[in-house]
């Protein structure tokens, strides 16, 4: 006890030191006629005078394994302004009712209990933080705090450019943006929502008020943005940015998948192909990233390999769930609730018991990627942890669902940093009046996703086949001799060149159809919608259709236009591979997907939506020949 005013002194002059040189918060000089600050030296010898006689870190903080938690992970909310197909259904998921979440005074009552036993850094988590209404107050209040060096936010941006400035004078002073991807119209399909502007613009503000670093976050997964990390790095160049690319990690919900997740060697090997000067930078010790940067270049990148290669063995982290659960560890699915404890009256000591004997049960490290996998865990929207999932990506690594300078035409990586620079100020419009040639009554969209990486040239046309008789059959070949469904051997078949093409018109109707001629429907652009979900039909076919074979697809192509006279969209796909096996199931399925998209995004304003006319235009390639309807 009698070493505590000393402790009290050391967190007060840390405290002191760390709002005003705190390397991810604005710098600030002493003011004429105030007092200059001590040298470097005299603070080195008061700092190592302090450990000295410093008290001991908290035992009900510190683990059976020596590890000592000095980072608290506060969820302020489990709503979101987003409707990220990873994290939740459209239509939202199952909240804690608001009589059960805590409320700010139990809030800032742990932070508090936290605080005086040792915890220097919180960081606000969600849901999304930024939505809770009084979070600039809970930021001035933690601001109080005797010993709280760090106060960080985690948010997907939407509301940041509006918050930001409140949020630093409040004692904000350090931000982590979630953001998956580059493609606006990847970002709108991603999170059912417009807003790639609003995210941009949060950066910007962010680094216009000399937060340095700002930290993005970008969950890295096979088959939806792995084609994006050189564009990510990039950005670094000119920009002071931490990107940290985060390895895909299991959560409930998400069905998991090793083949999804794209590990911290793979990615690291791709930049330092094309950086091959890519250097290692010292981390903290109880730091999860691995950071590495360009010479040169103003930011630096990290990778969190929670997966591949775990850092249990330093972690410094606690979290509070929104309903006042303590989770000692993100991956363990074991809670104690305080807040329960909390409101039956307990005692700062009993708080303290409870939170010890969590702390003192974690175990030395998180259970591994596979086993993870089977255990029961929040939803990632419940625990405050921003990731990006398609459940139904494919795993094949050929194949590119995105190829960003395709769809907006963007050209070389090289110019892709300088063009990317200028959204910072592009205000927000529709995404189809910005690239992809909406607002006329001929609105129409043609993507072309390719594996050359030279990317097809506008207007190129899947190449032709001599037309010739097609040839069938009366036997059903997916049934075997005994009558049961089976799979066509194709393994001594040929590999030819097979091309498919194949049609569906969607009757919308002419309210419906006017809100999507005008891109008005408050879903969102349905036709980037109904592009993109035709695209990953096509490679998904063999996941649908249950006797399909896998075909490592080369090309498709999903176009959309819109019919005035029928007030209806028409829309054409092909697929292109080469292969023992056709690909007329894969356009059919990407028509048919991009049909029912259109579909789900206008049944709120009309039931009497029709899709047909669904078919097969053609097909080239194959030992039956050629078909062309006429």
């Amino acid at each position: 006890m009698a070493a505590q005013p000393v402790s009290q002194l050391l967190r007060r002059f840390v405290r002191s030191c760390a709002r005003g040189c705190s390397s991810v918060a604005p710098v600030t000089q002493p003011r004429p006629g105030e007092p200059s600050r001590p040298s470097t030296e005299e603070l080195s010898t008061r700092l190592q005078f302090l450990r000295e006689h410093a008290a001991p870190f908290s035992a009900f903080l510190t683990d059976s394994f020596g590890r000592q938690h000095s980072y608290l992970r506060i969820s302020l909310t489990e709503k979101c302004n987003l409707r990220c197909q990873y994290c939740m259904p459209e239509e939202g998921v199952p909240l804690t009712p608001k009589a059960d979440l805590l409320t700010t005074e139990e809030i800032l009552t742990l932070t508090r209990l936290f605080v005086k036993e040792g915890v220097n850094k919180i960081r606000l988590t969600g849901g999304e933080p930024l939505i809770r209404p009084d979070v600039v107050n809970i930021v001035a209040q933690l601001h109080q705090l005797e010993g709280l060096r760090t106060i960080g936010v985690t948010t997907n941006g939407i509301n940041l450019a509006r918050l930001l400035p409140q949020l630093q004078k409040a004692g904000l002073n350090a931000i982590n943006i979630s953001l998956d991807t580059l493609v606006p119209a990847k970002f709108e399909f991603i999170v059912r929502r417009k807003g790639f502007h609003k995210v941009m613009e949060g950066i910007h503000k962010a680094i216009e008020l000399g937060y340095n670093p700002v930290k993005v976050n970008c969950v890295v997964m096979r088959g939806l943005n792995e084609d994006e990390l050189l564009d990510f790095v990039a950005l670094t160049q000119g920009l002071p940015l931490d990107v940290r690319f985060i390895e895909y990690m299991p959560f409930d919900g998400n069905k998991w998948n090793f083949k999804k997740m794209v590990s911290y060697k793979e990615m690291l090997d791709a930049i330092q192909q094309q950086w091959p000067e890519l250097e290692k930078v010292p981390e903290e010790e109880s730091s999860t990233a691995k950071v590495f940067k360009i010479p040169g270049f103003q930011g630096q990148v990290s990778f969190i390999t929670s997966m591949s290669e775990h850092f249990c063995g330093t972690c410094n982290r606690l979290r509070i769930t929104a309903d006042g659960n303590l989770k000692v560890c993100l991956f363990g699915n074991s809670e104690v609730s305080l807040r329960d404890h909390l409101r039956a009256g307990a005692s700062e000591e009993k708080l303290l018991s409870i939170i010890g004997d969590a702390v003192g049960r974690k175990k030395r490290e998180h259970a591994g990627m596979f086993n993870i996998a089977q255990m029961k865990n929040r939803p990632m929207v419940h625990i405050g942890l921003i990731l990006v999932l398609q459940d139904s990506l494919p795993a094949n690594p050929s194949i590119s669902s995105w190829n960003l300078h395709c769809v907006l035409g963007l050209g070389s990586r090289v110019s892709f940093s300088t063009q990317m620079a200028t959204l910072w100020r592009i205000p927000q419009t529709s995404l189809a009046q910005q690239w992809l040639g909406s607002g006329s009554p001929q609105r129409h969209y043609c993507s072309h996703i390719d594996t050359d990486p030279k990317c097809l040239r506008s207007g190129s046309r899947v190449p032709a086949a001599p037309s010739q008789p097609c040839s069938t059959s009366d036997q059903l070949t997916h049934v075997d001799s005994e009558g049961q469904a089976a799979m066509v051997d194709v393994g001594q078949k040929p590999d030819t060149d097979r091309v498919a093409v194949a049609s569906a018109v969607v009757f919308l109707g002419p309210v419906a159809f006017k809100l999507v001629q005008q891109n008005q429907l408050k879903k969102g652009d349905a036709l980037v919608v109904a592009q993109l979900a035709g695209i990953q039909a096509a490679k998904l076919t063999s996941q649908l259709i249950p006797l399909c074979h896998h075909v490592a697809l080369n090309h498709i192509q999903v176009q959309l236009e819109l019919d005035s006279t029928r007030h209806a969209v028409v829309i054409r796909t092909s697929c292109l591979a080469r292969g023992p096996t056709g690909v007329e199931m894969e356009a059919l399925t990407s028509a048919a997907v991009a049909a029912l998209t259109l579909y789900d995004m206008c049944k709120a304003i009309s039931r009497d939506i029709v899709v047909g006319e669904i078919k097969l235009i053609s097909k080239t390639g194959g030992q039956r020949g050629d078909f062309h309807r006429a």
